[in-house]
């Protein structure tokens, strides 16, 4: 490994640890708890390739038992090494994940995570979805944490009305983009923009 790769590496973590992951855990709870609002969250520097929400998502949520799964795309040698010395969190195969990071079209078929059991649902998967950006809203919210309905752009809306379909059972989602976050529990309702 060369001086440049170690250097890139070990940087990038947060420069305050306690304060920073605090800052980070109640932006990604907001986020689950108010689907569809968009949370700034920031604190890391990954490695090219991945936004800054998701690396600081990944430096809060994962430790040496969580276990990742990085898709086609965002799978490199810097982000296992940085994941690796900033989380010690294992890198595994996506059926094995408890959070899993890339693209929509790289994550997808979604049947190939967990989605917990009937006697522990909480056994499941979270993605981690990395997005150009929050734009026009195609999608319409009702449920926990709405108060009418929520408006949010997905990438498609069939394969998120199934996973809901699935409650208690499913897979929860986290989208980033930049330094932005805002996320999808499977608990969310799903309807087309009227």
């Amino acid at each position: 490994m060369s001086l440049e790769t170690r250097s890139a590496v070990f940087a990038g973590g947060f420069s305050n640890p306690p304060v920073a992951a605090a800052h980070v855990f109640r932006a990604a709870m907001n986020a689950m708890a108010r689907p569809g609002q968009v949370q700034d969250i920031n604190g890391a520097a990954p490695p090219d390739g991945i936004s800054v929400a998701a690396g600081s998502l990944l430096l809060t949520l994962c430790d040496p038992e969580t276990r990742v799964y990085l898709a086609p795309g965002t799978d490199s040698g810097a982000l296992r090494s940085w994941l690796a010395f900033h989380t010690g969190a294992p890198v595994v195969p996506a059926e094995q994940a408890d959070f899993a990071l890339g693209s929509w079209d790289a994550l997808v078929p979604l049947d190939r995570f967990r989605i917990g059991t009937p006697e522990y649902p909480d056994r499941s998967a979270t993605l981690i979805v990395e997005t150009p950006g929050f734009v026009a809203p195609s999608a319409v919210l009702s449920g926990p944490g709405i108060k009418d309905k929520a408006r949010m752009q997905l990438p498609e809306l069939t394969a998120f009305q199934n996973n809901a379909a699935l409650y208690p059972l499913g897979v929860d989602f986290f989208f980033t983009s930049g330094s932005q976050v805002t996320a999808l529990p499977r608990s969310t309702r799903i309807t087309t923009e009227a």
